[in-house]
Formats: C-alpha cells, sequence, structure tokens
C-alpha cells in the first residue's frame, strides 16, 4: 500500500521512519507528475518543495500554528498532506484550486496568489498572537524570486522591530521566480549557497583550538565572539542579521533530517529567524530539468513520460504582441521593454533575444517597473511594459502619479485581461478598465483580434506625451474580425440590416468580445431587432463620435470583460449624459465580486456573459421600450365618443 495513501492530515507524518519520509517524497513526486499531467498546472515549483514542505509539517502543528504560502503555486504537497489528493479536477470547477483555498482546509490561510504578500501577512499574525496571549507560531515560507519585491522587505524591516516576537521565515532558495532571479539580493543569495558557513568554520577549528594549551579555548571563545565580522568574512549573511533577524542556513531543501533540526532549532528561539533553504526546482523529474526557460514553472496538459504538450492551440494572443515587439525594435532604437520576473509568459523572449541590451527584468516589483518607466520615458526612450493585468493593480500610484502626471510616454501592455478562469480570483484581469479610467489623460485600447493587437500597439508606441495601455485576453487568439466601415475612430463590426428607419440598438463592443456581439446582432435580428456594432478600439478616452451616433439609436448596449463598475459601459454613459444624449444604456460586463475558478467559458456562463443570455435581456429591453412607445401614443390619441 503506498506511503501516501495513508497521509490523512500531517499528523500521520509523525510515524513514519526516516526510510519512509524518503519513500514518501519519491511518491509525491511520482504522483505529482501522474496527476499535474493530466489537468495542467504548477509542476516545477512544487517539485522543488517535496521535503521542505514534510519536515514543516513535522516540526510545526497546522492548523494552529499558521504555515503561510507566499503567491501559493507551491502548495500542491501541502494539499496532499493535509487530505486532498483528488487532483483529477485541479483547476477545474469543482476541483481543487491551484492555489491555498480556505474553502478547501483550514490549513489554508493565504489565498490572492499575488507574490511577495506572505512576510506581511506573518507580520499581522505574529502581533495579533502577542496581543492574545497565544504561543501558537507563524511560519511564512517565501521563495527569493518574492524576495525582490519591495513588500518583502518593507515587511522584513517590521519582523526585525520585534526581536522576542516569534516568527520563523523559511526562504526556500531555488535561483528562480519563473526564470533565474535576478537583482542585487540573488547575487547575495547566491553568495550564501557557494561559501561555508561560520558555524561551519568554527566547528572545523574548535577541536585544534582547544587542544592548544593556554591560548587554545580563549582564542576560540574570542573568534565566535567577533561571530558579525567573521560571518561576513565567510558567509556574508550580514545582510539579514543587520535588520535583527537570526540566520539559519543555508540548509539542503532536500535533506528531510537537516530541515528538521534547523526547523526545530528556529522554533525555539523565540524571536524572528531566517532559515535558507536550497531547493531544485522540477527536481526528480527530467523534462522539467532540462527545461532552461522556467523548469516547468507552469505547464498545460503533457506527455508525462516526455513532458511533451499533448496538444497545441492556434497562434496567441502573448505570440502576437511578442513578434510585433521584435518588428518595433527593428525600426525603433528607442523602444525598450521591462518585464517583472515574467519575460517569457508576456511574450518578451524573443525581443530579449533581438536586443538583450534593451530589456530590463525588475524582479518581481511592479511598482518599480513603472516608475522606472517613468524615468525611461524621461531619459529620452519609450518604454514598454508587459504585465499581467491583475498585477497592475499593484502599481496603480505609481501609473497615477508618476507616470501620468508626469506625462510620460510609456506603454503599458496587460496580458491576461478579462476572465482567465482556471487560476482563480486573484487571476482574473478585471479591474485594470475600471481603476485606469479615473487616471488622467491615459488611453487604453482594447484590440479585438491579431491584426488590431498589431496596429494598436504601433498607434501606443507613437504617444509620446501620455502613459498608453494595450490589453488582451489569455489563450488563443481568433480569426481576425473585420471592419465594414469607420465612424470617428471606431470600427463599425456591422451595420443594421434594413434601412431607413431609426436602429434599435448601438452593440458597443470591447476587445477580444467583438464575435460574441456579432452573435448577438445576429440573435437580435432573427427577433426583428436591428442593431448596429461598433468596436471603439480605444476604449478610454470615449471616442468623440460616440454620442452623435448612439443619438441615431433607441438604445445603447455595452459588453465588456472587465468589471462593470466603473467600466468602459460606465465612461460611455458618462459621455452620453454630458452630451446631452437620453438614450438608455444597458451595460454587460463581470459582477463586482471574486470568481471561482473554472474554466473561462464556464465563468462566462456562470455571470451571463455568453450571447443568448445578452441577446435575450436586450430583447425585453426592447419590448419594453415598444410598450412604452404604444402606452404614449394611445395617450396622445383624443378620445372618441
Amino acid at each position: 500500500m503506498p506511503l501516501l495513501t495513508r497521509i490523512r492530515g500531517p499528523r500521520d507524518l509523525d510515524r513514519l521512519s526516516p526510510e519512509q519520509l524518503d519513500q514518501l517524497a519519491a511518491e509525491i513526486r511520482t504522483f505529482l507528475v501522474d496527476a499535474v499531467s493530466k489537468t495542467g498546472g504548477h509542476l516545477g515549483p512544487n517539485l522543488g518543495v517535496v521535503e521542505l514542505t514534510i519536515a514543516l509539517h513535522r516540526v510545526f502543528e497546522s492548523p494552529r500554528d499558521r504555515v503561510l504560502w507566499d503567491t501559493g503555486h507551491q502548495s500542491y504537497v501541502h494539499k496532499l498532506l493535509t487530505g486532498r489528493q483528488d487532483f483529477s479536477r485541479l483547476k477545474m470547477k469543482g476541483g481543487l484550486s491551484g492555489y491555498p483555498a480556505r474553502a478547501e482546509s483550514d490549513h489554508d490561510v493565504i489565498e490572492n496568489s499575488h507574490a511577495s504578500t506572505v512576510l506581511g501577512w506573518a507580520d499581522g499574525l505574529a502581533k495579533a498572537n502577542e496581543v492574545l496571549g497565544k504561543d501558537d507560531h507563524v511560519v511564512a515560507v517565501i521563495g527569493d524570486g518574492a524576495l525582490t519585491g519591495g513588500m518583502a522587505w518593507e515587511a522584513l524591516n517590521n519582523i526585525a522591530a520585534a526581536k522576542d516576537r516569534p516568527l520563523v521565515i523559511v526562504v526556500n532558495d531555488n535561483e528562480r521566480s519563473y526564470a533565474p532571479t535576478i537583482g542585487g539580493l540573488a547575487n547575495h543569495l547566491a553568495t550564501l549557497r557557494t561559501t561555508d558557513g561560520y558555524e561551519r568554520f568554527l566547528a572545523k577549528g574548535k577541536d585544534l583550538l582547544e587542544r592548544t594549551p593556554v591560548v587554545g579555548k580563549p582564542l576560540y571563545e574570542t573568534l565566535h565572539g567577533a561571530k558579525k565580522g567573521l560571518k561576513d568574512f565567510i558567509a556574508p549573511q550580514g545582510m539579514f542579521e543587520d535588520l535583527g533577524l537570526k540566520y539559519v542556513g543555508p540548509i539542503d531543501g532536500h535533506d528531510i533530517e537537516a530541515l528538521e533540526s534547523a526547523l526545530q532549532r528556529a522554533k525555539r528561539f523565540g524571536g524572528p529567524v531566517i532559515v535558507h533553504c536550497l531547493t531544485e526546482k522540477g527536481r526528480g523529474y527530467q523534462p522539467a530539468l532540462a527545461d532552461e526557460a522556467d523548469r516547468f514553472h507552469a505547464v498545460g496538459k503533457i506527455h508525462p513520460d516526455t513532458g511533451l504538450p499533448v496538444s497545441t492551440s492556434g497562434l496567441d494572443w502573448t505570440s502576437v504582441f511578442g513578434e510585433e515587439m521584435v518588428e518595433l525594435g527593428k525600426e525603433r532604437e528607442d523602444i525598450v521593454a521591462i518585464t517583472a520576473a515574467m519575460l517569457q509568459p508576456v511574450g518578451l523572449d524573443k525581443f530579449a533575444k533581438a536586443f538583450p541590451e534593451r530589456v530590463y527584468d525588475v524582479g518581481i516589483a511592479e511598482q518599480h517597473a513603472a516608475v522606472s518607466a517613468a524615468g525611461l520615458a524621461t531619459g529620452g526612450v519609450h518604454p514598454v511594459f508587459a504585465v499581467y493585468a491583475t498585477f497592475l493593480n499593484r502599481a496603480f500610484d505609481q501609473v497615477l502619479m508618476d507616470v501620468a502626471l508626469h506625462k510620460c510616454g510609456v506603454t503599458f501592455v496587460l496580458d491576461r485581461a478579462g476572465v482567465t478562469g482556471t487560476d482563480g480570483a486573484s487571476h482574473n484581469g478585471m479591474w485594470d478598465m475600471s481603476i485606469l479610467q479615473v487616471v488622467p489623460g491615459l488611453r487604453i485600447a482594447a484590440p479585438r483580434d491579431a491584426d488590431q493587437v498589431r496596429a494598436q500597439l504601433r498607434e501606443a508606441v507613437a504617444v509620446e506625451d501620455a502613459p498608453t495601455v494595450v490589453r488582451f485576453s489569455k489563450g488563443a487568439v481568433g480569426p481576425a474580425v473585420q471592419a465594414v466601415g469607420r465612424v470617428g475612430g471606431m470600427d463599425v463590426l456591422r451595420e443594421p440590416s434594413s434601412s431607413g428607419a431609426r436602429p434599435d440598438v448601438l452593440l458597443v463592443s470591447v476587445g477580444a468580445l467583438a464575435p460574441m456581439c456579432l452573435e448577438i446582432a445576429d440573435l437580435l435580428d432573427a427577433q426583428g431587432i436591428s442593431t448596429t456594432v461598433v468596436d471603439p478600439r480605444w476604449v478610454k478616452p470615449v471616442d468623440e463620435a460616440m454620442a452623435p451616433l448612439a443619438e441615431k439609436h433607441r438604445v445603447v448596449v455595452t459588453v465588456e470583460d472587465n468589471s462593470r463598475v466603473g467600466g468602459v459601459g460606465s465612461a460611455i454613459s458618462q459621455a452620453l449624459r454630458d452630451a446631452g444624449v437620453d438614450v438608455p444604456l444597458r451595460d454587460f460586463g463581470i459582477p463586482p465580486r471574486f470568481l471561482d475558478h473554472a474554466s473561462r467559458g464556464e465563468v462566462m456562463t456562470e455571470i451571463g456573459l455568453t450571447a443568448p443570455d445578452i441577446a435575450r435581456q436586450v430583447t425585453g429591453l426592447v419590448s419594453k421600450l415598444d410598450g412604452r412607445f404604444e402606452e404614449s401614443r394611445a395617450a396622445a390619441e383624443p378620445v372618441r365618443d
């Protein structure tokens, strides 16, 4: 009987011998490769933390002791050890989340899955324990990649201020976030990895010195007392100790006995401790280890033996952007690119290969990226900062006060905009068009197809006196949607089937939802409702031609894959009011709630953002208008005897 099937909770680990623990680690890796290859998910990070997770759950008593995972994509092993071993629907509707989820288990604490937040959480929980007189432990697991984020260091500064407040920080150092970790911190951790530590040096010399007559023991004690200077000379870990944090390590992150010993010492210390663990992303799975790009950080469905994709989809939005960036780079020497530790996921790898001196990976530091972009623009170049839409939320103040206020020509390219689905609430890019509406001077483009990604990216980088945004969806890009005309700066995608009479509906299609909006128009036409479909292309500012066009229709309908609150529909409604156009408007978008993980199609169906749902509601709206018209006409007719 496999050991893994006998683990129903962390305390089941206590009965296992060292040999059984090694066997369990091997079983977990086999399970992960088999399960994740069928569903897709974060494979490489979890293969790297198997022994570390086992050790954590043997030393600490979750859920009484809070074990916190930064980002959380490496929590699959944690799920397995806390009674969740059905991975058959991982990241699917009704199945396990790809991140910690409070609804799944009391062992899960943080589920926002945005990096560099765990130390702030840990600081707050440790303070709460102190206030309430609890002796529970707080353990924060953070990767070396997440330590490139400024929030992590803000938290460390506060954690170190209370030298007697227990808190264990486990640095999972695999030299990577997605790709290899970069920057000064990475260099410092590399030094710690490759030098013998102070304690080891003293251990080797202790016997010799103690055997030396008269001066041996005093000399050893002197060396031990001078540990700060000696430590910086032998293993420069002083950066952490200068903050007031006890440092333990580096520890082999795949040696369960060594890990348990280090964690037990940290647990007994009674103050903030950093335990520095060296792990190998993708450990035990050769296809992952051979993947230099990101060690199978996240995979789709793959063949477990080869690691090759089971199927390939068509051209995707990210690739279209990446290829056009290379073309722009050839044409303009002033184009530079910025990524926040996600060079390949946001499509900048080809640009980096072609123009390595014009790419800046700032680590997981979106705030710094935005401010640095303002500096680059002020210095005379045009930066393109490519980032997931959900992660730009973290840099709003910098977009507002550093980029927009200073009228800097910076282009933000937002990947994974709209409903992304399987990664859950924190990864849907559903807030950007609402948040950015309030930024003066900023312009937002929402391309509907690959041709428009190319065209609107070029339009965006041509703007040198204001920030521009180009946002697009996740996954495969559909066929081109041709325009049949142009009104102002807007593309007309469909004209009413009948001419002469006032058209019923002006349907405003935003971005990738153009095919859906054309389907809605077909359904309305079948009901005798005439419809004009337009794509604004640039949704901020609202095109000046929008109000006159709306006035020619009986009702305006907007459809967007963004929150309805403060989104494009709201902006158009305000523009119509400002222009004195009194036409009813109905906006369709994402409701203001956090969406559970499921496929994009399932989420869109759940929230009613489908062609049949929208067509049915618009039909009802037009019917009401017809009823009002009949009532008003009847009221105006004279009463006959």
